[in-house]
């Protein structure tokens, strides 16, 4: 029987190669499934790129909404930042195409599904984990860990030889990924990193030194911790979250330069821009500052590094994931408000922020004579809260000091 072969397309050098591999390898049919995540560039002209591989199906599917609501929002909602600083936008994205890619190879009869990542990325877990979880019995191909080709360079000839228009040159050999949240670059120059990225290496942001001298405010609303507008005016998730890229993208904000823990276990050096994605996990962290209780927001605190480490290693569809989701969801039916923030030249700064579900208690704050905090009942709460050290030190004796200690 021949194979039937459903390939994850992203239009890049790494698949446009493994489309034609495939066939060649294996005699096999291919299915292209193209996801729109809201990248601006891949897209043009894939269908016919994908034709000129020899693809007898070429299928793009619109997943912005998708992956705005289903995805994006529930992470920014956990306050998911991978070692606290990486919004995750490949990491986000990948569980949405491999949903895709086996629904697409269900409805087409295909015997097996195709991905282009590399034998010691992040991405070839998050897929096979992904599929395994909805099309356990489906097999899968992975070409960039068994094929001939040792380099990028390589790759190129391929499709040079095989009238194959890719992107990437030998000059420029950057590897790209980009969808709405943001923009991964990788390869090239930026594997060595005493080197300074080259302008070059940027897609969708400005350098704040080529910002504008003047700086912009933006107002974002939340509603139960999700945006729903933008300076005074509604828009949907998609619309909202393009509109921010452009602001802060002019502005120089969203630039991230990373040396991060793959989950293969060795480290690599990632580019990132991500200027909506920066720009709305700031404006709702100050929200939850405003909005959750003491006990509630140290211990999301805490939990969002499980989350974001859960995404990042392509767990989405886990049953933890699922059960953290859930106490997310509570926390967050109060994270209603308004942030208003300046941007300048690669910084952000907040302005204001106010909620019908604010915490915040002038009266019990101000030092002025409007105080209504009862300053007496302190001595007992410390008298009670420092009673465990008086006890304990009253037995066995005052602490030495730390030098003190070593010197004996």
């Amino acid at each position: 029987m021949k194979e039937k072969i459903a390939v994850a397309y992203s239009g890049g050098l790494d698949t446009s190669v493994i489309a034609k591999w495939l066939q060649e390898k294996y005699n096999a049919e291919v299915i292209t499934v193209s996801a729109n995540l809201g990248q601006q560039k891949e897209l043009v002209g894939i269908e016919e790129k994908a034709y000129k591989t020899g693809a007898k199906k070429a299928i793009v599917l619109d997943l912005r909404d998708a992956f705005a609501t289903e995805y994006i929002f529930p992470a920014l909602k956990a306050g998911a930042l991978y070692e606290h600083t990486y919004p995750m936008a490949t990491s986000l994205g990948r569980p949405l195409i491999a949903k895709a890619l086996v629904d697409v190879a269900k409805a087409e009869g295909c015997t097996a599904v195709a991905h282009g990542c590399t034998g010691k990325g992040n991405d070839q877990v998050r897929f096979e984990a992904a599929i395994a979880a909805l099309a356990p019995d489906l097999k899968v191909y992975a070409p960039l860990r068994e094929w001939e080709f040792k380099s990028r360079e390589e790759e190129i000839e391929y499709c040079q030889k095989h009238g194959i228009p890719v992107k990437a040159t030998k000059e420029n050999p950057y590897s790209i990924d980009e969808n709405m949240w943001g923009t991964s670059i990788e390869c090239g120059i930026l594997e060595n990193p005493r080197v300074a990225p080259p302008e070059d290496a940027y897609q969708r942001t400005v350098s704040p030194e080529n910002a504008p001298n003047e700086s912009v405010t933006v107002e974002i609303e939340f509603e139960n911790g999700v945006p729903i507008s933008l300076d005074g005016k509604t828009l949907a998730p998609v619309d909202l979250i393009m509109k921010l890229n452009e602001i802060a993208g002019a502005h120089g904000i969203g630039r991230l330069d990373l040396i991060e823990n793959r989950l293969v276990g060795i480290k690599s050096r990632e580019l990132y821009e991500a200027p909506a994605a920066t720009v709305l996990h700031f404006a709702h962290r100050e929200l939850e500052r405003l909005t959750l209780d003491k006990d509630t927001m140290h211990y999301k605190a805490k939990l969002a590094n499980d989350y974001a480490d859960l995404i990042y290693n392509g767990l989405w569809f886990s049953p933890l994931r699922y059960a953290l989701n859930a106490f997310v969801e509570e926390t967050q039916k109060v994270v209603s408000g308004v942030a208003t923030l300046k941007l300048y030249k690669g910084n952000i700064s907040l302005l204001s922020r106010w909620s019908p579900n604010s915490l915040y208690d002038e009266s019990l704050a101000t030092y002025t004579e409007e105080d209504q905090f009862d300053h007496k009942a302190s001595i007992g709460f410390i008298k009670i809260y420092s009673l465990p050290l008086k006890t304990y030190y009253r037995i066995n004796g005052a602490p030495i000091p730390e030098q003190e200690a070593m010197a004996k």
